[in-house]
């Protein structure tokens, strides 16, 4: 079947937010008074939890739901102020690709576990380039729970054959596979290596890749 959609993650796959997140919210335990700090080695493994909230939950257990919200939401801050200095661009291959992909009619989504928030911060009007926007808020199942995925599909009104889906995760290669979907991965600073079984190709980014390469991918 022709290909009708592409469905893109947000976090290390449109850019490589993952290490602002990272210092935003070492920036909020700061202000918050805890000597908390989340290392990058550290920061790796808790990536395996998909949502900033349920990786805070993840790492602090016993810490009491107001202080997770304050601190998710003192980070958010942080994340959009840096953002708006300037501190992300597109990864390599990303915006020649969607512009490939608008200018020949394709339908374009998002599917990821970041709060809406975070896309506005990274996005701003660009956020109106994409047909459909599934964010953390829409469900309340992260990766590798294919709800976003299902989600996306519903709202894209296509069948999961005629999209295809690009990913940087092992989670979000799970959510995509487990919801029919096709899936490619360019890897991010905090996936380099991961194991992405089921997916089409894993490329370390999109520089070299158009909508030709893709659709020869599905075969």
């Amino acid at each position: 079947m022709p290909l009708a959609a592409l469905i893109f993650d947000v976090d290390g796959t449109l850019a490589e937010t993952e290490e602002v997140h990272r210092e935003s919210f070492n920036a909020a335990f700061v202000a918050a008074g805890l000597d908390w700090r989340w290392d990058r080695p550290l920061y790796r493994s808790l990536l395996k939890v998909s949502g900033g909230r349920e990786r805070l939950r993840a790492y602090a257990p016993d810490a009491s739901d107001a202080l997770i919200a304050e601190l998710h939401k003192a980070k958010t801050a942080h994340y959009t102020r840096m953002v708006h200095e300037g501190a992300l661009s597109f990864r390599p291959g990303i915006e020649p690709l969607i512009e490939q992909a608008r200018d020949e009619g394709l339908k374009l989504a998002l599917a990821t576990t970041t709060s809406r928030a975070n896309i506005d911060a990274l996005l701003g009007e660009r956020c109106a380039w994409f047909d459909v926007v599934v964010c953390g808020e829409d469900t309340p199942r992260k990766k590798p729970d294919p709800s976003v995925y299902h989600l996306v599909l519903a709202r894209l009104g296509l069948p999961a054959e005629r999209c295809l889906v690009i990913e940087d995760s092992a989670h979000g290669v799970q959510a995509a596979r487990a919801a029919g979907l096709a899936v490619v991965v360019t890897e991010s600073v905090y996936t380099g290596g991961d194991d992405f079984t089921g997916a089409l190709a894993v490329y370390p980014d999109l520089g070299c890749i158009d909508l030709d390469r893709l659709r020869a991918l599905r075969g």
